[in-house]
């Protein structure tokens, strides 16, 4: 076999390193002859190969030679292998260990040598020779049966771990005539099974255009097929709080071996998933067996259907600036940018909450175990992908409070490979809505129940328009990006352990959808509403792929009047990780100065007048001291009611009612009561400043001169 796939090779234009140590089919003796005639061969034809004959556990030696001979390693095939037949009572320590150290050892050796090189280049091919021995078992091959298994093992490790650096290893289970088999195979059968007839496969598995990675393939006389593990639906053979026992395993016998409607699980994160979902099962249900059956689908039906409006507990969240702050650095804000101060310290003149802090408060209904609680829903969490997203505000987030949300089922969709099921959040401050959410949870492996595919109720995603994008904003996230994310309640280790990434299949831990949900909404909200949190009104995401720390993350835009199209994508590989994505806004509108209603004249105005009577003595001098313009937002009910403007840096100085006549120097935003309390001296302006009552922008040093005004010159 090694003969046929190294020909067919160097027949494609591969420079071959051909290994055989020249023994017999049971690993006696040594020669260079085996090798030199297929290198030989290959010469005559017009190719390049050297030869080698170490043996495979000396496998840097094998690698070495394709390293001094053309400079690389791309590809590997583990071919090597011997026999010492024997039924399980004869093997000797010998016959076992031998098998062991040639199969298993010796892929083991020449696989790792190779395997640096091929992570440096970020490329390689791997070729497992397994065998039908080692997949079903043989009647006097227990040592080679053991062995050939484990090369699987092998192989769909490094599958998963070379994954990361476009490594993929596949294993065959090859049928053909060779050295070892001459012997035991009929002369008709030895001449039907052609190691030719494996060699295509083994080429197209090597080659760098095919994806597949961490397949096992029987092969032989043209014919090849892909095996895969099957597992039934089987059985719960226990109680909630009672033990477990041998009658009850007897019990559930025949369901526990009905392979009717079996389930094929692709990897370890799905096993175990299983036995997660068990939990689950008996914690909820008190043990009840899985149900297999044709019944299971009218059961299943009526089960989603019954939890379609089924409310999840009710609950309050309280949060104060730290927690808004802590979510804005999470998703990128900095004070790298000046615009994101307002969403990065308290103290800013407008600091605001981030509109995509909604999802927070609401994704906490969902986190506290809620979703176990839904009746007809056996929910694997392993299992849980978040889909889509849709948040909408009725008003600007308060800058801290504390919001009741109630969560609902609104719909549970069949998509055939899984469940959507779609919650709704409303959060509200006291009786007034605030901001809703919708969680589109995809349920992988749960569909097929007969179920609807469409909702009226889903928030729908678009698609982008196909034009160039008006705008493209990126932001390259930091390696703690996921760990700083994490502290705004999402403590998944997925995020942040290295060993549970590599369980669910990634090479490290990855970014939360929703931290780049977040990333990708600043970068709107920046764009085409210059950070005015006033102005956004909705969202909608569809997440596509995961975002690894570090990663830069890239918003291209469209504007369509208020709606804004968006996907996100990571620049350094152009994969979209969030799609079909769109913001819509508040138009802008014009925010002059209102007047106060009949019968609300504010405090204010008297004072303002006051200083404006007694400054007109003293204006000069104190023009000569200030050189400022100050310029007052007085608000009623949280809206502008009134702006005065105090100009002490031109001619004699003046007061006047509406905003500074050219750029003010320091602006001032404070309640019209507030206002008062400072003046009278009950309320000092520090302590109210780092309070927020009141809010100052510009050049905030200068407000230290109003003492000046109000007590010195004043006289207030």
């Amino acid at each position: 076999m090694g003969r046929a796939y190294a020909l067919a090779f160097a027949e494609r234009g591969a420079l071959v390193v051909v290994n055989d140590l020249g023994g017999d089919f049971k690993g006696v003796g040594k020669g260079s002859l085996a090798a030199d005639k297929v290198v030989e061969e290959i010469k005559r034809k017009g190719g390049k190969a050297v030869a080698n004959y170490d043996s495979v556990e000396a496998g840097e030696k094998v690698v070495k030679t394709a390293l001094d001979a053309f400079g690389r390693i791309d590809v590997v095939v583990n071919n090597a292998g011997i026999l010492r037949d024997r039924s399980f009572s004869r093997i000797s320590d010998e016959d076992w260990d031998i098998i062991q150290r040639v199969h298993l050892r010796g892929s083991f050796q020449v696989t790792r040598a190779a395997w640096d090189h091929m992570k440096k280049q970020k490329y390689g091919r791997i070729i497992m020779t397994s065998s039908a021995s080692g997949i079903y078992g043989n009647f006097g091959q227990a040592n080679y049966s053991a062995a050939k298994l484990g090369i699987l093992g092998l192989a769909n490790t490094l599958a998963i771990e070379g994954r990361k650096n476009n490594i993929h290893c596949n294993t065959i289970a090859p049928n053909a005539g060779s050295r070892m088999t001459q012997t035991v195979m009929p002369e008709d059968l030895f001449e039907a099974l052609k190691p030719e007839y494996v060699a295509p496969l083994i080429l197209w598995l090597c080659h760098e255009s095919c994806e597949e990675n961490g397949g096992l393939f029987e092969v032989g006389a043209g014919w090849i097929g892909k095996l895969r593990w099957e597992r039934t639906l089987g059985a719960i053979a226990r109680q909630k709080n009672q033990p477990m026992t041998p009658e009850a395993v007897k019990a559930n016998w025949e369901k526990i071996c009905d392979f009717d409607n079996a389930s094929k699980p692709q990897n370890i994160q799905e096993s175990v998933a299983g036995m997660i979902e068990v939990l689950h099962k008996i914690d909820a249900e008190g043990g009840v067996s899985i149900n297999h059956t044709s019944h299971a689908t009218s059961t299943a039906t009526s089960g989603f259907a019954g939890a379609i409006g089924y409310k999840l507990p009710s609950f309050s969240s309280a949060y104060t600036e730290m927690e808004t702050i802590m979510y804005a650095l999470g998703v990128g804000a900095s004070v790298k940018d000046p615009k994101d101060l307002k969403f990065v310290y308290e103290g800013s003149s407008d600091f605001s909450c981030l509109p995509t802090f909604g999802v927070i408060i609401a994704q906490k209904s969902m986190m506290g175990g809620g979703l176990a609680e839904i009746p007809g829903l056996s929910i694997n969490f392993a299992k849980v992908l978040h889909g889509e997203q849709y948040l909408e505000l009725y008003k600007p987030l308060p800058r801290s409070g504390k919001l009741k949300c109630e969560a609902v089922v609104a719909d549970v969709l069949d998509k055939g490979s899984g469940v959507v099921i779609l919650m709704d959040v409303y959060s509200y401050s006291g009786k007034e809505l605030i901001c809703y959410n919708q969680f589109s949870l995809f349920l992988v492996g749960s569909g097929g129940f007969g179920g609807k595919r469409t909702s009226e109720k889903l928030k729908v995603a678009l698609n982008v328009p196909s034009r160039p994008p008006d705008a493209v904003l990126r932001d390259t996230t930091s390696l703690n990006q996921a760990a700083l994310y994490r502290l705004s309640g999402d403590w998944n280790p997925l995020h942040i352990d290295p060993n549970f990434a590599s369980l669910a299949g990634f090479e490290k831990p990855i970014l939360h959808g929703l931290c780049t949900f977040g990333f990708s909404a600043r970068h709107v909200l920046r764009q085409f509403a210059d950070n005015d949190v006033s102005r956004f009104k909705a969202i909608k995401t569809r997440f596509a792929k995961p975002v690894y720390p570090g990663q830069t993350l890239q918003t291209e835009m469209w504007k369509e009047g208020n709606r804004i199209h968006f996907q996100t994508k990571v620049q350094e590989t152009g994969d979209i990780v969030i799609s079909n994505a769109y913001v819509d806004l508040v138009p802008k509108l014009d925010i002059s100065a209102k007047t106060p209603s009949e019968g609300g004249e504010l405090q204010s105005t008297l004072v303002f007048e006051e200083i404006g009577r007694r400054l007109k003595e003293v204006g000069r001098e104190v023009v000569k001291k200030v050189k400022a313009v100050f310029e007052w937002h007085i608000t009623k009910g949280g809206d502008i009611a009134a702006k005065w403007t105090i100009d002490l840096k031109n001619e004699s100085g003046k007061v006047y009612k509406g905003p500074a006549k050219g750029c003010a120097d320091t602006t001032i935003i404070i309640s019209d009561d507030d206002f008062m309390q400072v003046v009278l001296g009950k309320l000092d302006p520090q302590k109210a400043f780092f309070s927020g009552r009141l809010k100052a922008r510009g050049n905030i040093m200068l407000s230290q001169k109003l003492q000046m005004i109000l007590k010195d010159y004043a006289k207030l």
